[in-house]
């Protein structure tokens, strides 16, 4: 069984003590290196080919980040597995932008580091409960500042440049092949979506979100 080859990049050597003695544990891992500081693990990374890299952020010299992003530049195969001690929104998202496939706060549990290696060799994701729960909120409190207009189905979209047109009701059903029950439903829901009250309400927004043009 061919093992899973780690370069380990931490400036504590207590850290790398602790992975090490992990990590020896698993027969099917090998730590093949160290390093201090980003600059080493990108040279590491050159002369070693690892499989996988457990990278600490916060590192004198060259941080963990910006070693992340020429590492998978110069060898787009490596899997890198952030950990941090640091656990927040801009962390966990440079660290994604950066290339890793793994994020594991260093506050986890041995075999979680375990995981996180074999799963991003396996070609997959690893993200920490904490960290994925980070990006979900997140993501949730974007969904809800989401722009109106995005909101609209394309079809809504269609009937509201028509209806800003000065299209009534019988040429849109007309024009889209449509009953003037359902025009009149997507109408409805138009309004609601985008909070308007009144056609010319909506006329002024198609003209703001660039529907429309006006003559000059």
């Amino acid at each position: 069984m061919d093992k899973i080859k780690v370069l380990l990049v931490d400036d504590h050597a207590i850290m790398r003590d602790g992975i090490r003695a992990l990590l020896g544990l698993h027969d099917d891992i090998e730590i093949i290196g160290e390093a201090l500081e980003g600059q080493e693990a990108i040279e590491k990374t050159r002369d070693l080919s690892p499989d996988v890299i457990v990278m600490d952020v916060a590192m004198p010299g060259m941080d963990g980040l910006e070693a992340t992003r020429r590492i998978k530049k110069q060898s787009p195969k490596v899997k890198v597995i952030i950990l941090t001690q640091y656990d927040n929104k801009e962390y966990i998202l440079s660290a994604i932008k950066a290339g890793a496939v793994g994020y594991v706060p260093k506050r986890a549990l041995g075999s979680e580091l375990v995981s996180a290696i074999r799963a991003v060799y396996r070609g997959e994701s690893f993200l920490y409960p904490s960290a994925a729960t980070v990006l979900i909120d997140d993501y949730r409190l974007q969904a809800k500042t989401t722009e109106p207009y995005d909101r609209l189905t394309p079809r809504e979209r269609e009937i509201l440049k028509l209806i800003a047109e000065g299209h009534t009701t019988r040429e849109i059903a007309d024009t889209l092949f449509i009953s003037l029950k359902t025009v009149i439903g997507h109408r409805a829901k138009i309004m609601e979506k985008l909070g308007l009250r009144n056609r010319t309400e909506l006329f002024k927004f198609a003209v703001r979100k660039g529907l429309l043009t006006l003559d000059t």
